[in-house]
């Protein structure tokens, strides 16, 4: 898989922001929509993109009747808040590491499930500890050890 994956990006950092407006687990989200809405969002990234995330987002909400919980990790944050962007990065990364020697479609996309189903999800969207912005490095090896490392 190669570096910087766009489409990639993209579908992370709609994920979390609608995980946010939802206030939803990211892992709660990815369950709802399912395999094949997440294979299809990545697959037409390169479109969706050119409309506003938070159109896209609110589509994606009333056509897949994703549900809204009490999830709020902005809210209980104590820290400055890092944008939905910069939490899609984290994924990103972490999944264009996880994917470097096998770039097929199902493979990434079974990969995005299976981060966001993971006890990951929940390091990452702690706001207030410091695992989000570790290295890239960091959180892949944290990944493979299946805790944060020591």
């Amino acid at each position: 898989m190669m570096k910087n994956n766009s489409s990639l990006f993209y579908v992370c950092s709609l994920l979390e922001y609608i995980g946010r407006l939802c206030k939803i687990e990211r892992s709660k989200l990815i369950n709802q929509l399912g395999k094949n809405n997440i294979k299809r969002l990545y697959k037409d990234a390169d479109t969706l993109h050119c409309e506003p995330i938070e159109k896209i987002a609110d589509e994606i909400i009333s056509i897949y009747n994703i549900t809204s919980g009490d999830f709020d990790n902005v809210l209980r944050c104590h820290y400055e808040v890092p944008d939905y962007w910069t939490i899609g990065a984290v994924y990103e990364r972490l999944i264009e590491d996880i994917c470097a020697e096998n770039n097929s479609l199902d493979f990434i996309v079974d990969t995005v499930v299976s981060v966001y189903s993971s006890w990951i999800d929940g390091a990452i969207s702690n706001y207030n500890t410091d695992f989000f912005y570790q290295s890239r490095e960091y959180i892949f090896e944290s990944w493979k050890e299946g805790a944060p490392v020591e």
